[in-house]
């Protein structure tokens, strides 16, 4: 497979939810990943773009939501970037805590870090967080 690079550039709507979901898969199967590997970049990408459009940018249409994947014969590599005001990772609640297991959000991050094999925070210089996530073709 040679190398290939989709961007999407959406807005800050649940409905972009699906609409990054929708490409992953066909960006999935062109990769010729499994149907196991699809299952969790599929919960990856949703979990990414709802943290972008729900916390990110709040729903403020506004701003967009910048969705990149980089797939390979190696790896699938996506980016997802918002244009919010960020957030401090060791800050976000352990899911798996006791006290926090019946909370019906923040499990998102723990299910990006499950079913990819890297995910990565930091800040985009001109604002927004970008998380990186990596699924290796075995």
């Amino acid at each position: 497979m040679t190398e290939e690079t989709t961007e999407l550039v959406l807005p800050s709507r649940i409905e972009s939810i699906a609409q990054a979901a929708d490409e992953a898969a066909k960006v999935v199967r062109r990769a010729g990943l499994s149907s196991d590997a699809a299952f969790g970049v599929d919960m990856a990408v949703r979990e990414a773009v709802t943290n972008a459009v729900l916390h990110g940018n709040r729903q403020d249409e506004t701003k967009t939501v910048e969705v990149e994947f980089r797939s390979s014969s190696r790896q699938l590599v996506i980016i997802v970037r918002d244009q919010g005001a960020g957030f401090d990772l060791d800050e976000i609640a352990d899911p798996t805590d006791a006290q926090n297991l019946l909370k019906t959000s923040g499990r998102g991050i723990l299910f990006m870090r499950t079913f990819m094999d890297e995910v990565e925070w930091s800040q985009h210089p001109e604002g927004g967080t970008v998380v990186r996530m990596t699924k290796k073709n075995n």
